[in-house]
C-alpha cells in the first residue's frame, strides 16, 4: 500500500514537472512579451533621455517643474524594477537606475544623463525581451485617417500642435515638426505615448485602439516632419544597398533615432530612415537569410561589447548562434563538414571571451575573425547554389537525424504493449506522439505570428525538454530492467505484466511518446524553413529529402519493433532497458550541450573526443552527469541481477 501510493505521488509529481515543462516556452514567451511594467519604465526613460537636457544648463535648472518630473520619473523606475519578473539582469539594472538617480540629483550635464537613459533602455529590452517592433508592417494610409479621427484637434491636422482643441491646454500638445525633439524620439517611444498617454497632461492612453493601429498612428506621426526629397534620397540610398544590413527588420526601424543615424552616418543615415519610416514594408519583402542575420548580430554584439556593455554582446553573440548559423549546419554539413565544426567552434569562443570579459582588442580580433568565417560560409552555401543532391541529402539528413532516437523509444514501447498482450494501450502511445507534432506545429506558429521567440528561448526549452525525457527514460528503462529475470517474466506470463500495465503506466507511455517527439520537433521545422529559404525556388529536392527521411523512419522503426516482438520475454526486457537508458545518456548530454549553447550554463572545453550523435560533447558538465548516470545505471543494473538470484 505504502509502495503504490509513494508511486502515485512519483507519477503526480513527473506529471506536473512535464506540464510545466511544456507550459514553461509559451508562459515565459507571454510573460516576456512586453509586460506592462517594463513598457511604462522604457516609456519614463524615453522622457527622461529627451526632455531632461531641455531642463538642465551648466548645472543651472532651467524649468524647476520639468525638473522636479524627471526626478519623479527616475525614482518611478526604480520602483518598477523592482516589480519585473526575477532575472539574472535585475541588480546590474537597478545599479544603474540609482546611478541616474543620483546624476539627475547632482544635476549633470543633460547628454550624459541621456546616455545613460538610453542604455539603460536597450539593457531592459534584451533583458526581458520587450517587443519593440509590430508584427507587420503597419498601414500609413489607415493611420493617416485615424489621426484625424484622433489627434488633429489637439495636435493639428500637419501635427504642429496647433489643434483647436490644444490652444488652452498646458503644457501645449507636442509638434511633430520640431525637429530637435523628434530626431531624438524613435517610433517605439511613440507607440509607447500612444500606449500608456503622458503624466501630468491631457495626452491620454489610446488603449482603446488596436495594437495594428497604435503602431501605424505612431509610424505615421513619425513622418509629418520629413522632406519629400529626404525620403526620396532615402530610396535611392536604399535600393543601392545603404543600410540594407542594419535595417533588417521593422524592429531597427522601430528603434532608431534621427539623432543616432546622423552621428553614425550624417545626412545620408538620416534620410535612409526617412524613407524606411515612409514605406516599412520594404524591409519585409524578403526573408533575412539565417547566415545573414548571423552576421548582423555577431556585428552588433562586437559593437555592444566595444561600449561596455558586455551583457548585451553575450545575448546578441547567443542570438548570432542560435538563430543565424545552427539552422544552416545541415547544409554546410553536405559541403563541408570540417569547416562547419571550426566555425562552431569559433563562435564559441568568441562568446566565452565575452563572457570573461577579456580584453577589447582580442575580442575584436576574434569577432572579425569569425565575420570572415561567416563571409566563406555564405560563399559555399549562397554564392554557388546547393545542387539538387545536396539539398535532397540535407533534407534527408535533418529529418533522420533529428527523429531517429523518436523512432528507437516509440519501437520499444510498441513493442512492450504487444508482448504484453496490451494493443488496446497503442492509442495512448499514438496519442502522444500526435500531441506532439501538433504541439511543435502550434509553437513553431505562435513563435512566427504570434510572440517573438528567441533562439535562446528555444534552445532553453529543448535543453530542459531532453533532461526531464532522461528522467523519463531511465525511469522506464530501470522498471523493464527489474522484470528482466526468468523467475520474475514467467509470472508476469500468468497475468501480472497485463495488470501491471494500468491507466498510470499507459499515461507515462504516452508521455514517453510525446517527450521523445515534441523534443526536437518545433526545431526540426526551423530546419527546414532555412533550407526551403535556400533551395528557392527548387523546392522539390527539399520535399523529396523530407519524404524518403519519413520513409526510412517508418521502415526502421518496423525492423526495431518486429525484430522486439520475437524475442524472448526476458531478453526483449534486458535489451530494451538497456537501449532506454542508453538514449537517456544521450538525451541528458544533449540536454547539458543545448544549455550551453544558450548560456545558461557555464561551458568547461575538455581533452574529450565529441560524438554528437551519442550526445557526446567536449564539455566538464555534460561528461559529468553522463557518467553518473551509466554509473548509476551500472548500479541498478547489478543489484537488480544479484537481488534475482538471491530470490
Amino acid at each position: 500500500m505504502t509502495r503504490t501510493t509513494a508511486c502515485g505521488h512519483a507519477f503526480r509529481g513527473l506529471g506536473m514537472l512535464v506540464l510545466l515543462t511544456f507550459l514553461w516556452p509559451v508562459t515565459l514567451a507571454i510573460a516576456q512579451a512586453t509586460p506592462e511594467p517594463a513598457q511604462v519604465i522604457l516609456h519614463l526613460l524615453d522622457y527622461v533621455a529627451v526632455d531632461y537636457p531641455q531642463c538642465i544648463q551648466d548645472g543651472t535648472v532651467l524649468d524647476q517643474s520639468e525638473y522636479d518630473e524627471q526626478v519623479e520619473f527616475s525614482q518611478q523606475v526604480r520602483t518598477l524594477l523592482n516589480q519585473l519578473p526575477a532575472h539574472s539582469a535585475r541588480s546590474s539594472l537597478l545599479s544603474q537606475t540609482e546611478q541616474l538617480v543620483v546624476l539627475i540629483q547632482d544635476k549633470r550635464p543633460g547628454p550624459e544623463v541621456s546616455a545613460l537613459a538610453h542604455q539603460l533602455r536597450w539593457h531592459i529590452i534584451r533583458a526581458y525581451n520587450v517587443e519593440v517592433a509590430p508584427k507587420r508592417p503597419p498601414d500609413l494610409g489607415m493611420a493617416a485617417v485615424l489621426y484625424q479621427a484622433q489627434c488633429a484637434a489637439c495636435h493639428g491636422l500637419q501635427g504642429q500642435g496647433d489643434g483647436p482643441a490644444g490652444t488652452h491646454l498646458d503644457p501645449a500638445p507636442s509638434n511633430f515638426h520640431d525637429r530637435q525633439r523628434m530626431d531624438q524620439r524613435s517610433i517605439y517611444s511613440l507607440y509607447s505615448t500612444v500606449t500608456l498617454g503622458v503624466q501630468g497632461t491631457t495626452m491620454a492612453s489610446f488603449r482603446t485602439l488596436s495594437e495594428d493601429e497604435r503602431w501605424a498612428l505612431a509610424f505615421y506621426v513619425s513622418t509629418l516632419a520629413d522632406d519629400v526629397a529626404d525620403r526620396a534620397g532615402g530610396a535611392e540610398l536604399w535600393q543601392s544597398g545603404v543600410d540594407t544590413t542594419r535595417f533588417a527588420d521593422l524592429a531597427s526601424i522601430a528603434t532608431a533615432t534621427a539623432s543616432e543615424m546622423h552621428a553614425m552616418q550624417g545626412d545620408d543615415g538620416v534620410r535612409v530612415l526617412a524613407y524606411l519610416r515612409s514605406q516599412p514594408q520594404v524591409v519585409m519583402s524578403s526573408s533575412e537569410l539565417p547566415l545573414a542575420r548571423s552576421t548582423r548580430l555577431l556585428r552588433e554584439s562586437l559593437a555592444a561589447y566595444q561600449r561596455g556593455q558586455t551583457q548585451a554582446a553575450q545575448a546578441l553573440a547567443v542570438s548570432a548562434y542560435l538563430d543565424g548559423f545552427e539552422l544552416v549546419e545541415a547544409s554546410l554539413d553536405v559541403v563541408d563538414r570540417r569547416f562547419r565544426m571550426v566555425v562552431e567552434a569559433e563562435m564559441l569562443r568568441y562568446r566565452t571571451m565575452i563572457k570573461n570579459q577579456e580584453p577589447t582588442a582580442a575580442v575584436e580580433v576574434q569577432g572579425n575573425r569569425v565575420q570572415g568565417l561567416l563571409a566563406e560560409a555564405t560563399t559555399l552555401l549562397t554564392g554557388a547554389r546547393l545542387p539538387a543532391g545536396a539539398v535532397f541529402f540535407s533534407a534527408f539528413v535533418i529529418l533522420l537525424r533529428e527523429g531517429l532516437e523518436a523512432a528507437l523509444v516509440l519501437a520499444a514501447i510498441l513493442a512492450l504493449l504487444i508482448k504484453a498482450e496490451r494493443r488496446d494501450a497503442l492509442l495512448y502511445v499514438r496519442a502522444g506522439w500526435v500531441a506532439a507534432l501538433a504541439l511543435g506545429g502550434c509553437t513553431w506558429l505562435v513563435a512566427s505570428y504570434v510572440i517573438t521567440m528567441s533562439g535562446l528561448t528555444r534552445e532553453v526549452t529543448e535543453g530542459v525538454t531532453a533532461l526531464v525525457s532522461a528522467a523519463v527514460l531511465l525511469y522506464v528503462g530501470f522498471w523493464m530492467h527489474s522484470k528482466a529475470y526468468a523467475d520474475q517474466w514467467r509470472t508476469f506470463l500468468q497475468g501480472q505484466l497485463h495488470d501491471a500495465l494500468s491507466a498510470r503506466t499507459m499515461w507515462v507511455l504516452a508521455l514517453v511518446s510525446f517527450l521523445a517527439v515534441y523534443r526536437e520537433a518545433f526545431e526540426t521545422v526551423l530546419f527546414y524553413q532555412a533550407l526551403w529559404t535556400q533551395a528557392a525556388p527548387a523546392y522539390a529536392p527539399v520535399l523529396g529529402g523530407l519524404l524518403a527521411a519519413a520513409v526510412a523512419l517508418a521502415v526502421l522503426g518496423w525492423l526495431i519493433l518486429r525484430g522486439s516482438v520475437r524475442l524472448p520475454l526476458g531478453l526483449f526486457f534486458g535489451a530494451t532497458s538497456i537501449l532506454l537508458v542508453l538514449l537517456a545518456v544521450i538525451f541528458a548530454g544533449k540536454g547539458i550541450a543545448a544549455l550551453q549553447e544558450a548560456g545558461t550554463l557555464q561551458v568547461d572545453p575538455v581533452p574529450f573526443p565529441g560524438i554528437s550523435a551519442l550526445g557526446v560533447y567536449p564539455n566538464l558538465i555534460g561528461l559529468l552527469l553522463q557518467a553518473v548516470l551509466i554509473l548509476i545505471s551500472a548500479g541498478v543494473f547489478v543489484y537488480t541481477h544479484y537481488t534475482a538470484k538471491g530470490t
